[in-house]
């Protein structure tokens, strides 16, 4: 099995709803975000994916989020913005665009700081 990986970042607020804590505030951090990419076979060129297809994939969907008010877009109307259902986000829409025969995302890692981090992958 082979395994690729990107880190990228994003800027963007959110609040939680139903958590009593700090974290009920509207506040905002600088995410940075790990995706793994894994595959069984390699392309013609011996890569498993370019990783500059991978990080343009990736900016494209982080754009979607970057300095955005995350409680506000509709991916998180029925769902806190947790770093956990934003790992889970990522995951789903980076697989939408970039699982292909032989190589599928495997995990995203979301690092709210330089201490907290939540991943999602399919279990």
């Amino acid at each position: 099995m082979y395994e690729v990986k990107i880190v990228t970042q994003f800027a963007a607020a959110h609040r939680l709803e139903n958590f009593y804590g700090k974290c009920e505030s509207l506040h905002g951090h600088n995410w940075k975000v790990e995706v793994f990419l894994a595959g069984k076979s390699l392309d013609e060129a011996g890569l498993l994916m370019d990783f500059g297809v991978l990080k343009a994939r990736a900016k494209e969907v982080l754009e979607e989020i970057d300095h955005k008010y995350l409680n506000e877009l509709p991916a998180f109307q029925d769902r806190n913005p947790s770093s956990e259902n934003l790992a889970r986000y990522l995951f789903e829409r980076l697989g939408a665009i970039l699982n292909r025969e032989g190589a599928k995302i495997q995990r995203v890692n979301v690092w709210e700081s330089d201490t907290s981090c939540a991943s999602y992958y399919p279990g």
